[in-house]
């Protein structure tokens, strides 16, 4: 079904591509070189933390106005141009197609023009790091008024429109998605027989398309309050402050499932496959993740108690937060209870998939004190939210993503990664993300506020907690030497003559399309020389009766 039919030029084929796994290679690799920048802003605020004692402003290592456009570029950069395009740009463009047997996205141009909108709001938004004798964005990766709008210079403006871009390429993508799901899968292929990544997909990419224009509207708002004199979050002219944070917080709850619902995703397909045994209850899996999907958009308000809200609207948001904790325990607990009884393979991706599970129970075990009013007046805007959140976002999404990247790596490249180095990438990565980490929460219960340049050396109630810092910044420092082991490796694989053991299409015996009905890499553009036919679930391990531990779809 190749529909090669002429010979491309490099640009064509390679910059502008209309490939959707070239597309992904492209989100792929820029999403990690953004991740990479965002790392190091870390690492920089971290060395402050850690070793500036001084309360004297000019003995800080970088000044606070500067600290505060790191923190702000930090967030931003780490979930808007990194996790976010890694999870359904990079993994989604990659894998939609050849999980449910189509040639290609519905849309291809559509799908290159979201990429390079993507491309060009992360060059804006970088822009504003070069900036002669100006900051980047320094009001908080919230970008919340009237800080933002009153900010001096131009890293405000650079900020909102980079975000404008990247929306916008959001909305592009997630349209693909949908229409690919729905319309182009193969013969067979029902519902109930789609992997769990695909559902992942599919109620991720709704939760993008409903949820973040609001958020384009408020920035495109917020640019005009800044240049064209507008005043639509100017109290003092009639407008509303609190009106940009509900615009805010409706797409940004949702967008930790946009973050976490791809992350279960790669995790169930990559623990179905290290079990060798059906995912247990992947239906109600299926039905938890729409229930997600739907309850994410009537919890916003849980972070914005603190804004005066009276009595019933906080109750109201505080008991749809403990409703909303429901299907992420049914899939955390189908995805534990899966591993019972199954002939377990400790291969680098499973280890990742593994501590992805706990990790994310203590991201989202310790939310739910933050879900109730009369609990988050005392830890709101402490270092227990940032230990809840990122919990959540590094070591949960994060090493699926990981697991995910070693997963499907002999898919994308025909050969697989080394397996020593990946162990020590994992086992070096899991220490020192609780040694960042856990400490927050240590930090948070005392009170200690975010966001302060010098770590709270000034307030007397943290004065046996500082300590710790230096702990999280060591651990941080480390965090970035067990990296290189993955660049590495993932290079290193990359360069190096594949093995003839490595040539099986399918070397880790999985069941799904992408794996029995294409090679390793795919064919061109096209993916397939015959129309797959489905006719059975996604996870057949160890079927009794059938001569091979796994039974693929496609097989009659």
């Amino acid at each position: 079904m190749s529909n090669d039919n002429h010979e491309e030029s490099f640009i064509r084929k390679y910059i502008f591509s209309i490939d959707h796994k070239w597309i992904g290679i492209q989100y792929g690799v820029t999403s990690m070189l953004f991740l990479l920048f965002g790392f190091v802003l870390m690492m920089i605020m971290r060395y402050q933390l850690a070793y500036n004692t001084n309360t004297g402003l000019e003995k800080d290592i970088i000044s606070p106005d500067m600290y505060n456009a790191l923190g702000a570029m930090h967030g931003t950069i780490m979930v808007f141009l990194g996790v976010v395009p890694m999870v359904v740009g990079a993994f989604g463009n990659y894998l939609v197609p050849l999980q449910v047997g189509a040639p290609d996205m519905a849309f291809p141009k559509l799908n290159m023009a979201s990429y390079w909108t993507y491309f060009v709001g992360g060059v804006v938004m970088l822009a504003s790091f070069f900036v002669p004798d100006q900051l980047p964005a320094h009001s908080g990766w919230t970008s919340y008024v009237p800080l933002a709008t009153l900010s001096s210079g131009p890293g405000q403006t650079f900020w909102l429109v980079g975000m404008i871009f990247l929306i916008t390429s959001s909305l592009l993508g997630s349209t693909n998605i949908i229409v690919t799901i729905f319309q182009l899968r193969v013969p067979g292929l029902t519902w109930m027989r789609l992997p769990f990544f695909i559902w992942a997909q599919l109620v991720t990419s709704f939760l993008l398309l409903l949820a973040f224009p609001p958020l384009e509207a408020a920035g495109i708002f917020q640019l005009l309050d800044r240049v064209a004199g507008t005043h639509f979050f100017d109290p003092y002219m009639g407008g509303s402050v609190l009106l940009y944070q509900h615009l805010f917080w409706f797409l940004a709850h949702p967008e930790v499932y946009v973050l976490i619902l791809p992350a279960l995703g790669i995790v169930a397909e990559v623990i179905a496959n290290n079990i060798r045994k059906p995912l247990w209850g992947y239906k109600s899996m299926v039905y938890s993740s729409v229930w997600l999907g739907f309850m994410s958009f009537i919890v916003w308000a849980h972070h914005m108690f603190l804004t005066g809200m009276g009595t019933t609207m906080s109750s109201f948001f505080m008991i749809t937060t403990m409703i909303i904790s429901i299907p992420s325990v049914i899939i955390l607990s189908s995805l534990f209870l899966s591993l019972w009884g199954g002939s377990i393979r400790f291969n680098t991706p499973m280890l990742f998939a593994l501590s992805f599970l706990p990790m994310f129970g203590i991201g989202g075990l310790t939310g739910l004190p933050l879900g109730l009013a009369t609990a988050d007046i005392h830890l709101h805007d402490t270092y227990y939210v940032i230990g809840h959140f990122h919990y959540v976002v590094a070591p949960g999404t994060i090493f699926a993503i990981f697991a995910g990247i070693y997963f499907w790596f002999p898919k994308i490249t025909g050969k697989t990664m080394n397996e020593i180095l990946g162990k020590i990438h994992f086992y070096g990565s899991f220490v020192c993300m609780n040694g960042i980490f856990m400490p927050m929460f240590l930090q948070g219960l005392t009170g200690l506020s975010r966001r302060m340049a010098n770590g709270g050396y000034d307030y007397a109630h943290a004065k046996d907690v500082l300590y710790l810092n230096e702990i999280m910044s060591i651990s941080a420092f480390a965090l970035f030497v067990f990296q290189l082991f993955f660049i590495f490796n993932f290079f290193w694989t990359i360069f190096r003559k594949k093995y003839e053991t490595e040539s099986d299409t399918n070397p880790w015996k999985a069941t799904t399309i992408e794996w029995t009905e294409t090679t390793s890499p795919p064919l061109g553009h096209g993916n397939f020389e015959v129309i797959p036919k489905v006719y059975r679930g996604p996870y057949e391990y160890s079927v009794e009766g059938h001569s091979k531990d796994y039974y693929p779809q496609t097989e009659e």
